[in-house]
């Protein structure tokens, strides 16, 4: 096993950690690449069979791993398993037990288990239409076959597109329940900054753009943009938050000045 440690573009780096966890493999990146940029650089430096993804406001027991090798031993089309994720300031509350998917016409997704009571059924193994991305164990060969994840997203939503892309390759998306992560939930962003208002609108519109076709892809625009995005408007509105509203309409502005976009990256 080997772990490694991104520092994504802090203005102090602590270089001293490498003196204090030698067995540790650190990354300072000079400037903040994004979720999926900072992943990206540890996934090509490592040399793992399975790569586990774990974000940096999560809290684990340590053998919150072990029954990651199991579940992808017993079924050799698993490409992707993410663990059973709970809220850290919610004793006993669910955040993630897999998801039921995406509705392809208005692009919302639903998450299994959000905000319920923990029960044995959640703790089970059992397939996933997508992974979360706060503690996502992917299969080097996925990211071999798929390539790396989109870094054009910056901050949320990069998961979602990746999962999309490996079920296109043929791979299968589990929950793996016995694996136990408890996540403290926006601790980077700020759970309603506008930072977070302006990533989560533009790339709705921008994982739609990229992963729908034809009636779904028309229908989930003019969902967000004409029902959603209006609905969010008046509420921040109402609330006297222009500064998050303004981040709405700049998310939306983004996509419209970037109608071309990049390839997925390479995994060399």
């Amino acid at each position: 096993m080997e772990v490694w440690v991104v520092d994504n573009g802090s203005k102090d780096p602590p270089y001293a950690l490498q003196e204090k966890y030698p067995s540790v493999n650190f990354i300072f990146s000079e400037k903040n690449v994004g979720f999926a940029g900072g992943n990206n650089l540890a996934i090509s430096a490592c040399k793992g069979d399975l790569i586990l993804l774990l974000n940096n406001d999560t809290l684990v027991s340590p053998d919150f791993l072990d029954p990651f090798p199991a579940l992808f031993a017993s079924n050799e089309n698993i490409g992707i398993a993410s663990a059973r994720l709970m809220y850290a300031d919610q004793a006993g509350i669910v955040q993630f037990a897999g998801s039921k998917g995406m509705n392809p016409y208005t692009g919302r997704s639903f998450a299994i288990g959000w905000k319920e009571k923990d029960q044995p059924s959640f703790h089970e193994n059992y397939p996933s239409s997508h992974a979360h991305g706060a503690a996502m164990c992917v299969k080097r060969e996925v990211f071999e076959k798929v390539g790396l994840m989109w870094e054009s997203y910056f901050l949320y939503y990069e998961e979602l597109d990746f999962c999309e892309r490996a079920k296109h390759a043929g791979f299968e998306i589990w929950h793996c329940g016995a694996s136990e992560v408890r996540h403290k939930e926006s601790m980077s962003t700020g759970k309603d900054s506008p930072l977070k208002t302006y990533y989560l609108n533009r790339n709705r519109l921008l994982f739609i753009r990229r992963n729908l076709r034809g009636l779904q892809k028309f229908s989930a625009i003019l969902f967000f943009l004409f029902l959603a995005v209006p609905k969010n408007l008046l509420t921040l509105l109402l609330k006297g938050d222009f500064s998050r509203a303004r981040k709405i309409i700049q998310g939306i502005g983004w996509n419209l000045s970037h109608l071309s976009l990049p390839d997925n990256p390479k995994l060399v």
